[in-house]
């Protein structure tokens, strides 16, 4: 089956650029609003139709791009009375972009292949920016044949597309790299509220960091929040910050293997959320940590 029209079930900071680039790339685009309908209106105005329910976009599509929340958002989407499971026809793939626990998946994809559905984990890296700019990271657990088969879809907003092995692999490697990402940046953070309070030069900082062996690529981004009070190089939340280590953490546990570290960097991020940054993204950790030590 040639894959020609696409679904999207999540146009928000990161499926909104994949909706963009598979229109602009000549494929057929449904989707539907949630609670942010800006990214919807303008995917309409590039040509996207617009649909009132998962049911319908799961009859209308060959491919449906799942860019949710996290697990429960994707199991009620797959589940739900009006889901995919309900509606999809054979044949019909379901490519997974959101951060979702890897049981779940694995229990998701085994579902949908008893109703003649496909669906694969395809969780992505990098940032809205590049997003826009069809430049995402995905890795992809599943298949090798149905990936060849959607490759052509998911090279209109992916320059780097890595096979993971089996349902559920991409969704591992999802979690180690968040927790690495997210461990940097809760490190660099409380090294910035440091420097800070010690009243540190923080250009004099970002030279020596980034021209050594402690660079890192969240450093980079973070160190903008005292320099210009910019957080916009890691729009993440720190509410989806949290959630990502919870599942990382709960991976580990049913390992088993220890993660004490993991278990400390996802409580610096709980603190955050419980003291009222759940929407800010993680650089803001920055301000938490100085608040928090009786800064400003």
């Amino acid at each position: 089956m040639t894959i020609k029209t696409v679904g999207l079930i999540g146009a928000g900071l990161m499926g909104h650029g994949i909706g963009k680039n598979v229109l602009e790339k000549g494929f057929a685009l449904v989707t539907m609003a949630h609670r942010n309908r800006e990214p919807v209106e303008d995917l309409v105005k590039r040509g996207a139709k617009e649909m009132k329910s998962v049911a319908e976009i799961a009859r209308a599509s060959d491919l449906v791009i799942l860019c949710v929340t996290g697990t429960p958002q994707v199991e009620e989407t797959v589940y739900g009375p009006n889901g995919i499971l309900a509606s999809g026809k054979q044949g019909l793939i379901v490519a997974d972009c959101s951060t979702a626990v890897p049981d779940s998946t694995k229990k998701v994809s085994a579902d949908c292949a008893a109703k003649g559905i496909t669906f694969i984990d395809t969780p992505m890296t990098r940032t809205p920016k590049e997003a826009e700019a069809g430049k995402l990271g995905l890795m992809v657990g599943g298949d090798k044949a149905v990936l060849e088969k959607i490759r052509p879809v998911l090279s209109t907003f992916s320059d780097l597309i890595i096979h993971t092995g089996d349902v559920g692999t991409a969704h591992q490697v999802k979690l180690i790299n968040n927790f690495l990402s997210l461990g940097h940046a809760a490190v660099a953070a409380e090294a910035i509220s440091v420097a800070a309070k010690a009243g540190v030069d923080m250009a004099a900082l970002r030279d020596i960091v980034m021209g050594g062996g402690a660079a890192s690529v969240m450093f980079g981004r973070l160190i903008n929040v005292p320099l210009s009070d910019d957080d916009s190089h890691a729009k993440f939340a720190i509410r989806n910050a949290r959630k990502d280590l919870r599942y990382y953490t709960n991976m580990t546990e049913n390992m088993p293997v220890a993660s004490p570290i993991a278990e400390a960097i996802h409580q610096t991020y709980v603190l955050a959320d419980t003291l009222g940054y759940s929407e800010r993204y993680v650089p803001r950790l920055i301000n938490m940590m100085i608040k928090n030590s009786g800064g400003k």
